[in-house]
């Protein structure tokens, strides 16, 4: 049951700790109140104004667990943070593994402090948790459900395919199945790994046929190519840096200073996904 009085007292008091430069945001100089306005907290939850605000009133229908991982990321929550955040919702808190799994606020900072490179924070599964404004960009908003893991987007969605150039389909196709061994070897039992492989193994025999080749590799940094539609293709470094825990993963791409990509990614940047 939604406790609506405990659950909009403690999303007003959390907006209010936040401070914009503490999200990425510009302070701007007309500020009556301290704290996030609530149009503010909805961008960052990926939300509607109204919808937001109605929450903070104790009115609205009850959140969705998902909604909820958005919110906690937007107010920058702790674990146990968003675990109550939970709990005044109705809901049981989500495991500490899988598509729901915490980004640390420490982290996200990060990603809001890399504003003029792609960065994203991947599960070991390749479920993205959290990226910036250039990774949506330059690989697509992971915000909704069906495009939030990189192994079903790779085999089920051509267009997410289609970003990077043909040469380089099969090793990145084996790239991805060798890193769901690698997680299914390391968490036996795992449902989201299991429900994950179900998932894949469904989707034809061409998942099934790189299984079945039994190859084991973690992420690695590398170079990357991407067939941008809007700016042309970028050569991009890869960083792959521990983030919170081996199940976790922050991925930077950095292109060459001086570069033709490095000059693709600023134009990227000042014009937006939306060019």
């Amino acid at each position: 049951m939604v406790d609506r009085v405990a659950l909009a007292d403690f999303l007003s008091r959390s907006r209010a700790r936040l401070a914009p430069a503490d999200v990425g945001l510009p302070s701007g100089s007309r500020r009556r109140t301290p704290g996030l306005r609530r149009e503010e907290v909805a961008l960052l939850a990926g939300l509607s104004v109204d919808y937001y605000a109605r929450l903070e009133q104790g009115r609205g229908p009850q959140p969705s667990p998902q909604l909820l991982v958005a919110l906690g990321r937007a107010l920058r929550l702790g674990e146990d943070e968003r675990d109550h955040l939970f709990h005044l919702a109705g809901h049981v808190p989500p495991r500490r593994h899988g598509v729901l799994a915490h980004v640390r606020p420490g982290l996200l900072l990060i990603l809001d402090r890399l504003h003029d490179v792609p960065a994203q924070v991947v599960s070991d599964v390749g479920d993205v948790l959290a990226q910036n404004a250039m990774a949506a960009a330059v690989f697509g908003d992971a915000g909704g459900s069906g495009r939030r893991n990189l192994l079903l987007r790779w085999f089920t969605d051509p267009a997410s395919r289609a970003l990077f150039p043909p040469e380089d389909h099969e090793a990145l196709a084996r790239a991805h199945a060798a890193g769901l061994r690698a997680a299914h070897a390391a968490r036996p039992g795992d449902r989201r790994v299991a429900g994950l492989l179900a998932e894949l193994l469904a989707t034809g025999e061409e998942f099934a046929g790189y299984w079945e080749r039994h190859e084991v590799a973690l992420r690695r940094s590398g170079v990357k190519r991407v067939c941008h539609p809007v700016v042309g293709e970028l050569v991009l470094e890869c960083e792959v840096l521990a983030a919170g825990g081996e199940d976790q993963l922050l991925l930077v791409h950095t292109a060459a200073v001086g570069s033709e990509s490095a000059s693709r990614l600023e134009l990227l940047r000042v014009v937006g996904a939306g060019v």
